[in-house]
């Protein structure tokens, strides 16, 4: 039997997205967004509401996105809960160090394996940030032998809006574009 349960965000996977900016002085923040995703082959779209983050990329036009893993969850967490415009150290108090991008002006951080480096394109309706990928950084721990993201190595965490919880992607269950074949 199936229940129907509203309106709710309930797309799976919502990956654990850490937003890195620097503001004006050069200075790094960060924070935690679930609402986002793939645009198309070299964009990326994040919901933000105003925070310190969203007022850094209106200076640098520029920002991360790093993967929140599940090494990392309770600091990818704190960064959430806590504003940029409070804590101006939080970067530093969620134990987090960081690397300027090679690609953009804005922080890598070094504790989470996976980083896409973002050029702001557009604003949409206030809150949707659109970017194109201008650059993927990986630690080279979490790639295969051809230089792929290998998700055996790597553990990102997704936010299940339901519950509030975090919860690790594991195990690969098929193969894309073949699988399917033996129903031809």
């Amino acid at each position: 039997m199936r229940k129907d349960l509203g309106a709710k965000p309930f797309l799976y996977p919502q990956l654990v997205m850490i937003i890195g900016t620097y503001d004006e002085n050069g200075h790094p923040n960060a924070m935690n967004a679930a609402w986002g995703g793939m645009a198309d082959y070299h964009k990326v779209m994040v919901c933000m509401s105003k925070h310190k983050t969203t007022d850094n990329i209106d200076i640098t036009k520029e920002f991360t996105i790093s993967i929140g893993d599940a090494d990392n969850v309770v600091a990818c967490d704190y960064v959430g809960i806590v504003s940029g415009n409070d804590e101006p150290n939080k970067v530093e108090k969620a134990g987090f160090s960081v690397s300027k991008a090679k690609y953009v002006n804005a922080p890598i951080i070094n504790e989470l394996p996976l980083c896409l480096e973002c050029r702001l394109l557009e604003i949409i309706d206030e809150d949707l940030y659109m970017a194109e990928i201008v650059n993927v950084n990986a630690d080279e721990s979490i790639l295969d032998d051809q230089g792929s993201v290998c998700l055996e190595k790597f553990t990102p965490i997704i936010y299940d809006p339901s519950t509030h919880g975090y919860y690790k992607i594991e195990g690969r269950v098929g193969n894309a574009f073949k699988d399917g074949n033996n129903l031809r």
